[in-house]
């Protein structure tokens, strides 16, 4: 890493000041802080990140951080609130854009917004000096350049950033929320060692999709506790890292179901003709596949095969069968490449017609989901502890994995002992955007391209 970009002398803005206060000690025996006084201003956010290019995780986070944003149409300012106080970076990005300069939008955001970048972690959470200086941590492990290993999985370093922001909170003897991107690490080991750690020392940690928190269209609306039979997930994008969302949107809807989440306990890829072998042996739904589909194409009332050999010959099909401990039956399929494909169907017991929706992103492809992310971000590290379960992100982590180890073995189904736990769901339907926002931000509008607020039109 070229240090010679990092400087601790940068001038940072000032803002109200908290008032500290501290809660009972963690179960580790450290405390527990959270910032308080006037509705919780003075909230300082230390941000941990791979790199910082247009559109990147940081880019598409950070701007719902550093100024006002639409959530389900109304202004939230977050700077009345929060001030980020710190950048570390692992990468700058190197590519050169349009107009020949670096893609890297670290150095001159952290200018703009006077925010000091530190080289190391522990320097960015201690503001430059020892202990923990501030009260939340905002871990965006997303893009980059880093290796693969043999299956295919981009080896973010997730747990390294999470490791030594636990170690300043060991040597402060002091804890604060973390907030991880997306899934807790390519391992399960390194996942559930990281949430232990967080239970362990008492801290909030939450992870996860953005894409749940999405408006649905149609509105659909699962009674809490009714019985699940069977249900589908559909996107449109790359191996793995889409998966993942995927997996997230299958959780978060299965998870409330009767008897509350218990648990994996077989998950398997498949595609080509084994993959209609196994539907047609009745182990997944290609009815409610096809619902899910009409979500987004509801004229289209062909079979699903009849869809896919007209609308994506030429396109990857491949499907995820994932079964839960309960006999409940999920399945995560990849239709198409349209990055913006989020579809959902399922099957209640007692019910003739299946439930469908799809997830609408607003404008500008994905980039509008992180509103509602960003959203649900902040209220974590208001209250120390996440709008929906981590074990959530815990247990799609693992179906990720064990995804992978299915795919590079062929398609054996794959036995996850390891994934059948329990958890109790909880209601986040305040965090979810209902798509009030899209009557103000309309896709003829220009998308910014650094940090600037959009508030419609």
């Amino acid at each position: 890493m070229r240090k010679d970009f990092f400087s601790k002398e940068l001038p940072r803005r000032r803002f109200v000041q908290m008032a500290a206060a501290s809660l009972p000690l963690g179960l580790g025996g450290f405390e527990l802080c959270q910032a308080k006084g006037d509705q919780g201003k003075g909230i300082k956010v230390a941000v941990v990140m791979t790199t910082f290019f247009y559109r990147s995780h940081a880019h598409v986070i950070l701007e719902n951080f550093l100024q006002p944003y639409l959530f389900n149409g109304k202004v939230v300012d977050p700077r009345e609130e929060f001030e980020i106080a710190s950048f570390y970076v692992d990468q700058l990005a190197e590519e050169e854009g349009l107009d020949g300069k670096s893609s890297d939008m670290s150095q001159e955001v952290a200018k703009e917004f006077g925010i000091p970048v530190f080289e190391n972690i522990a320097g960015a959470l201690g503001l430059g000096g020892e202990g923990l200086a501030v009260d939340a941590v905002l871990i965006i492990g997303e893009h980059g350049k880093y290796p693969f290993n043999d299956r295919g999985q981009e080896l973010y370093p997730k747990k390294r950033f999470f490791d030594e922001t636990v170690e300043v909170f060991k040597k402060s003897g002091r804890v604060v929320p973390v907030y991880s991107d997306k899934h807790l690490s390519h391992l399960w080991d390194e996942a559930k060692a990281m949430y232990d750690t967080s239970r362990n020392m008492g801290f909030g940690l939450m992870a996860g999709s953005s894409v749940p928190l999405a408006e649905r269209r149609p509105v659909m609306k699962i009674p809490s506790g009714a019985k699940m039979v069977e249900a589908v997930s559909i996107h449109g994008g790359p191996v793995e890292r889409y998966d993942f969302h995927g997996f997230e949107v299958l959780q978060s809807l299965l998870e409330g179901r009767a008897g509350n989440e218990s648990g994996v306990s077989e998950v398997q890829f498949l595609q080509g003709e084994a993959l209609w072998k196994a539907a047609d042996e009745g182990h997944w739904s290609v009815d409610l596949a096809a619902a899910a589909m009409r979500a987004e194409f509801p004229d289209d009332k062909r079979s699903l095969k009849g869809m896919l050999l007209d609308k994506f010959a030429d396109a990857d099909f491949y499907a995820v069968l994932v079964n839960y401990k309960d006999g409940t039956r999920g399945t995560v399929l990849k239709v198409g490449n349209d990055g913006i494909r989020w579809n959902f169907a399922c099957q209640l017991e007692g019910e003739s017609k299946p439930l469908s929706t799809r997830f609408h992103v607003g404008p500008w492809n994905n980039r509008n989901l992180f509103r509602a992310l960003s959203h649900s971000i902040q209220e974590h590290f208001r209250q120390g502890r996440s709008p929906y379960p981590v074990e959530r992100t815990l247990l799609t982590t693992g179906l990720l994995e064990a995804e992978m180890e299915s795919r590079d073995k062929g398609g054996v189904a794959v036995k996850t002992p390891q994934l059948e736990f329990d958890y109790q769901a909880r209601n986040f339907d305040k965090m979810r955007e209902k798509g009030e926002t899209w009557k103000l931000i309309t896709e003829e509008m220009e998308q910014p391209k650094g940090i600037e607020a959009v508030l419609g039109k």
